[in-house]
C-alpha cells in the first residue's frame, strides 16, 4: 500500500512534465512542498488538476509581486482552488443586495484618533475563527461584532455561536452556508431574544436544523444600528468611539491570495448588490499616507496576516462602506 501511494504521485509527476512541458521541475517541487505543508493527499486523478491551478496561481502571485502593488500576494490554504472553486466554498452564494439608506447612526462631531485597534485596547476581540468550506462569513462578522460589543461594554469576553445563525436565522432572509448579512442576523438575535455561547452551540460548518435552547442564550441584543449606504466617516466614527464595525464586500480572485499590505482593487465593485464576503472592522491605522481598515476575518489564521487584512480606507473600496452596521448589546 504504501508503494503505491509513493508510486502514483511520482508517475504524475512525469506525466505532468511530459503534457505540460511549460511547467518546471522548480515549480513542481514547489507544489511538493506546499502539499506537505498543507497535508493535501490527492486522488490520482485529481492531481494534475491541481497541479496545473497551484502553478497558474504562484505564476499570478509571483507577477504581482514584482510589480510593486501596495499589498502582496502569497501561497496559503487555498492555493490549489480557482477563483470559481473558492467562492462555492467560501463566498456568499446568494446575492445580498445591503443597502442600508436608511442609517440610524449618529456621528459626533470632534476629532477622532489617527488610529485604534481593539485588540490592543484590551479583551475585547475573540481569536481569529474559521469558517471552513461553508458560506457562513456573515455569521462570523456577527458574532464578533456583538462579542466585542459586549465586552467592551461588560469586560466580559464571550466567543459566541456561529452555528445557531446558520441553523436558525432564516426568517431575517438569511441562508445558512448560502450567505446573508451581519445587520439581519442581529435582528435575529434582537427578536429571537438571545444568542448562545461557542460551548453551548459548536460550529459544525454545514446547514443544520435549529436546535436553539432560550435557557441557554448568553448574549442580546437591544437594537441594531445601520450606518448610511456609502458613509465611510460615519464608519470610522462608530469604530473610534464605540466598537468594531461589521461590513461586507467584494471579494474578487486577488483577494484570495491576499497576505499582507494595504488591499487596494481598481476593477472591484463598490454597489451595495455585489458584496459577497462580510468581515469586521477590529480598527484603523494610516501607513506612508494611506490611510486603512484593521480587518478581522474568518479563514483561519494561516490566512493573510495571522487572519487579518487591511484594506485601504475612504474610497468604499470594493463596496465596504455599502452596507455596515453594529448591534446594542443588552446587557
Amino acid at each position: 500500500m504504501r508503494t503505491s501511494r509513493v508510486f502514483i504521485p511520482i508517475l504524475l509527476v512525469f506525466r505532468s512534465v511530459c503534457s505540460l512541458p511549460e511547467f518546471s521541475f522548480e515549480e513542481i517541487n514547489s507544489f511538493k512542498e506546499w502539499m506537505t505543508m498543507h497535508s493535501k493527499d490527492y486522488h490520482w486523478e485529481e492531481y494534475t488538476h491541481r497541479l496545473q491551478t497551484f502553478i497558474h496561481n504562484k505564476r499570478k502571485i509571483d507577477a504581482h509581486n514584482k510589480n510593486g502593488h501596495s499589498f502582496r500576494m502569497g501561497l496559503n490554504q487555498f492555493s490549489d482552488m480557482t477563483f470559481s472553486e473558492f467562492k462555492k466554498l467560501y463566498l456568499m452564494r446568494i446575492p445580498q443586495n445591503c443597502s442600508a439608506t436608511r442609517g440610524n447612526h449618529y456621528t459626533k462631531d470632534g476629532p477622532l484618533p489617527e488610529s485604534i485597534d481593539w485588540r490592543k485596547k484590551g479583551k475585547f476581540v475573540t481569536p481569529v475563527k474559521n469558517q471552513g468550506g461553508c458560506g457562513s462569513c456573515w455569521t462570523f462578522s456577527t458574532t464578533g461584532c456583538l462579542e466585542s460589543a459586549i465586552a467592551i461594554r461588560s469586560q466580559n469576553l464571550l466567543s459566541l455561536a456561529e452555528q445557531q445563525l446558520v441553523d436558525c436565522a432564516q426568517n431575517f432572509n438569511n441562508h445558512g452556508c448560502f450567505g446573508g448579512l451581519p445587520s439581519q442576523a442581529f435582528e435575529y438575535i434582537k427578536y429571537n431574544h438571545g444568542l448562545e455561547t461557542e460551548e453551548d452551540y459548536p460550529y459544525k460548518g454545514k446547514n443544520g436544523s435549529c436546535k436553539f435552547q432560550p435557557s441557554k442564550a448568553a448574549a442580546f441584543v437591544k437594537d441594531v444600528v445601520n450606518i448610511t449606504e456609502y458613509d465611510e466617516d460615519g464608519m470610522k466614527d462608530a469604530v473610534a468611539r464605540l466598537n468594531p464595525v461589521s461590513f461586507a464586500f467584494q471579494v474578487t480572485n486577488d483577494f484570495m491570495h491576499y497576505s499582507s499590505g494595504i488591499y487596494s482593487n481598481k476593477r472591484c465593485d463598490s454597489t451595495p448588490d455585489k458584496v459577497n464576503h462580510a468581515v469586521l472592522a477590529v480598527g484603523y491605522s494610516v501607513d506612508n499616507g494611506t490611510k486603512y481598515w484593521i480587518v478581522k476575518n474568518s479563514w483561519g489564521t494561516a490566512w493573510g496576516i495571522e487572519g487579518y487584512f487591511y484594506i485601504e480606507q475612504g474610497k468604499n473600496m470594493c463596496g465596504l462602506a455599502d452596507c455596515a452596521s453594529y448591534p446594542i448589546p443588552l446587557l
